[in-house]
């Protein structure tokens, strides 16, 4: 079976409205791969920066699967969230992107993006009081069945740095 290592760090997250983010994350991958090792779903710790706008997590993510095929490659799926004085959790917004087909070093930017109200009460509700929609099923985020009748808007982007390592790929029919 082919591998696949995936090893690097979600790094931080800038351009959201507010600082005092952290990021939720997890991996979906197809049916034909394998976890072996590493989580496949985290979070970062809170951070609250003391001069400028940008979120730094430097939080670790170490995976390692086996697969028969290449579909359904694995794809980083993220939820930034804002945490207010008060200790309550606001979502800043939804993002994935696929982990890069290529070995070697790569930096990643993944913009993210929100859901708005259904009618301006609600979006009036959100900058007074906080608090807005959420997606009942967070699938639609990498699924994008659905996502084309949302109504969103545009928040910040959550960077990445990831190292891939791609063993036995040539023994089944894949050129790296």
């Amino acid at each position: 079976m082919a591998e696949l290592h995936v090893i690097g760090q979600i790094v931080g997250a800038s351009g959201f409205p507010r600082s005092s983010l952290f990021c939720k994350w997890g991996v979906h991958a197809g049916g034909a791969w394998r976890l072996l090792s590493g989580l496949k779903e985290g979070q970062t710790q809170v951070d609250f920066p003391q001069t400028g706008d940008t979120a730094y997590w430097s939080h670790p993510i170490d995976l390692h699967y086996a697969t028969k095929g290449l579909q359904g490659w694995p794809k980083l799926h993220l939820q930034v969230w804002h945490q207010d004085s008060f200790g309550r959790c606001q979502l800043y917004g939804y993002g994935y992107c696929h982990v890069p087909s290529s070995p070697g070093h790569h930096r990643l930017r993944c913009a993210t993006w929100r859901p708005l109200g259904s009618s301006w009460q609600e979006q009036l509700g959100q900058v007074f009081v906080g608090g807005g929609p959420q997606l009942r099923s967070p699938d639609l985020v990498y699924s994008g069945a659905d996502r084309y009748r949302l109504q969103t808007e545009a928040m910040g982007t959550v960077d990445l740095e990831l190292g891939i390592i791609m063993r036995h790929f040539d023994k089944h029919g894949v050129e790296c």
